[in-house]
């Protein structure tokens, strides 16, 4: 069965995934004479930088997606298909979707990267991953039935309850283990007064010698002492060997009891099948040349985290896996298809690290600039303001930041609800 797209007489491009780099590339390719369809398993785009508060209770889901048909309504040539790719076929110009096949002239994965267990089954059965929406709403009803089920129970056995492991101290680790020492502190006393808060934990696990550790060593000291002063537990140059639901061991010997691990470890590229098996590199990424084209293809290219560029000397392993590089990344080839209809040549893609922030909590960040690196009010305030610039749509921008100065005059989440999906 085919896709029902009319073809027109303009070359189609087909992208696979609407992240940071899909959207930014099909938002930019309006200005050409193309046929574009964008693939995407939901209907939305998704703003991952705040995934771990939907997760804490702090914003509502529909505050940080928007619908990829409502931004494209008056680009007569754009088309949204929502499905999942099954395979990419070179030799046919075509892919396999749940929907059906469909052939183009460009391909453009832009599927981004999931997450990483490292191979290890246990831990992928058992742990909380925070990749998409989906599962942050997941983690945030868990979060609260910690809680409720703690009741249930005496006070030796609730610190399983309310022991809660984070694995992974990179940016959405820092962020949310510093969400969930405020909520201990200001919020959850109010809603559970039988509960003795000092028993519950706050875990941060990381395998390297630092938090944060791909920005610089000054933002690495002073986010964990951020983290120390919020009382985080960080345990660095440890691993989670294993996990099976209620008891964790690491790789020093130490068990930890907890009914809740969190996983921030650790992506990996969502690399599709049917692409040429030499193009997989190092965490499933797509090996791709200074025009992001994937090698060994004559017309299939990838942006964003799964694509790593080969042949910049700057970033030999491949340009940061971050919104940044796959935005830019995305301009770049938007701006090359273009060329390419005026005859004109194709412009290598160049990164321009434009910093990179992480908040540990109230009044609390650190930002790298290109020129200056600061941490404090100001590099908080400096991190919402990036963020808030970044959202999709007024109204959304609009509710972020009334429930950012609600939760910051209040020190109270309003949206700890416990809302599920019955199976029917």
């Amino acid at each position: 069965m085919e896709i029902h797209i009319a073809k027109s007489s303009n070359e189609r491009i087909v992208i696979i995934g609407g992240g940071f780099g899909g959207l930014q590339l099909a938002t930019k390719l309006a200005k050409g004479n193309y046929q574009v369809v964008l693939i995407d398993k939901n209907n939305f785009h998704q703003f991952q930088p705040l995934f771990y508060q939907v997760a804490t209770s702090g914003l509502e889901p529909s505050s940080i997606i928007f619908p990829y048909r409502k931004i494209f309504q008056k680009q007569a040539r754009f088309h949204f298909r929502m499905a999942e790719v099954e395979m990419v076929i070179p030799e046919k110009n075509e892919i396999k979707t749940s929907i059906g096949s469909l052939s183009y002239d460009y391909l453009i994965v832009a599927t981004g990267a999931g997450n990483n267990f490292f191979g290890n089954a246990e831990i992928e059965t058992h742990a909380l991953p925070m990749k998409s929406i989906n599962e942050s709403l997941r983690l945030r009803n868990i979060i609260l039935e910690r809680f409720e089920e703690s009741l249930s129970h005496e006070n030796e056995d609730r610190d399983q309850f309310l022991t809660f492991v984070i694995a992974g101290a990179g940016p959405t680790g820092v962020e949310l283990a510093g969400t969930l020492a405020e909520m201990k502190r200001f919020v959850l006393p109010k809603d559970y007064p039988e509960l003795n808060f000092d028993r519950m934990k706050i875990m941060l696990i990381e395998g390297a010698d630092r938090v944060l550790n791909a920005m610089k060593t000054d933002s690495s000291i002073k986010a964990l002492q951020y983290l120390q002063q919020l009382g985080v537990d960080v345990r660095l140059s440890t691993l989670v060997n294993s996990y099976d639901g209620s008891k964790i061991e690491l790789n020093n010997n130490q068990v930890i009891a907890t009914k809740t691990l969190i996983w921030a470890a650790g992506i990996q590229g969502n690399f599709l099948k049917g692409l040429p098996n030499e193009t997989k590199l190092r965490g499933n990424r797509i090996a791709v040349d200074r025009y992001n084209k994937v090698q060994r293809t004559e017309n299939i290219y990838a942006i964003g985290d799964v694509a790593s560029v080969v042949g910049d000397e700057l970033y030999p392993n491949g340009h940061p896996q971050l919104a940044q590089a796959a935005i830019q990344q995305g301009k770049n080839l938007a701006k090359n298809f273009i060329a390419i209809q005026k005859g004109k040549e194709m412009r290598q893609f160049s990164y321009k690290n434009l910093g990179s922030m992480a908040t540990i909590g109230r009044n609390k960040a650190v930002v790298e600039l290109p020129n200056r690196n600061f941490s404090g009010f100001f590099a908080w305030i400096v991190w919402m303001l990036v963020h808030l610039r970044s959202i999709l749509g007024i109204k959304n921008k609009w509710i972020v930041f009334m429930n950012w100065v609600w939760n910051y005059f209040t020190y109270n989440l309003s949206l700890r609800l416990i809302i599920k999906r019955k199976d029917v």
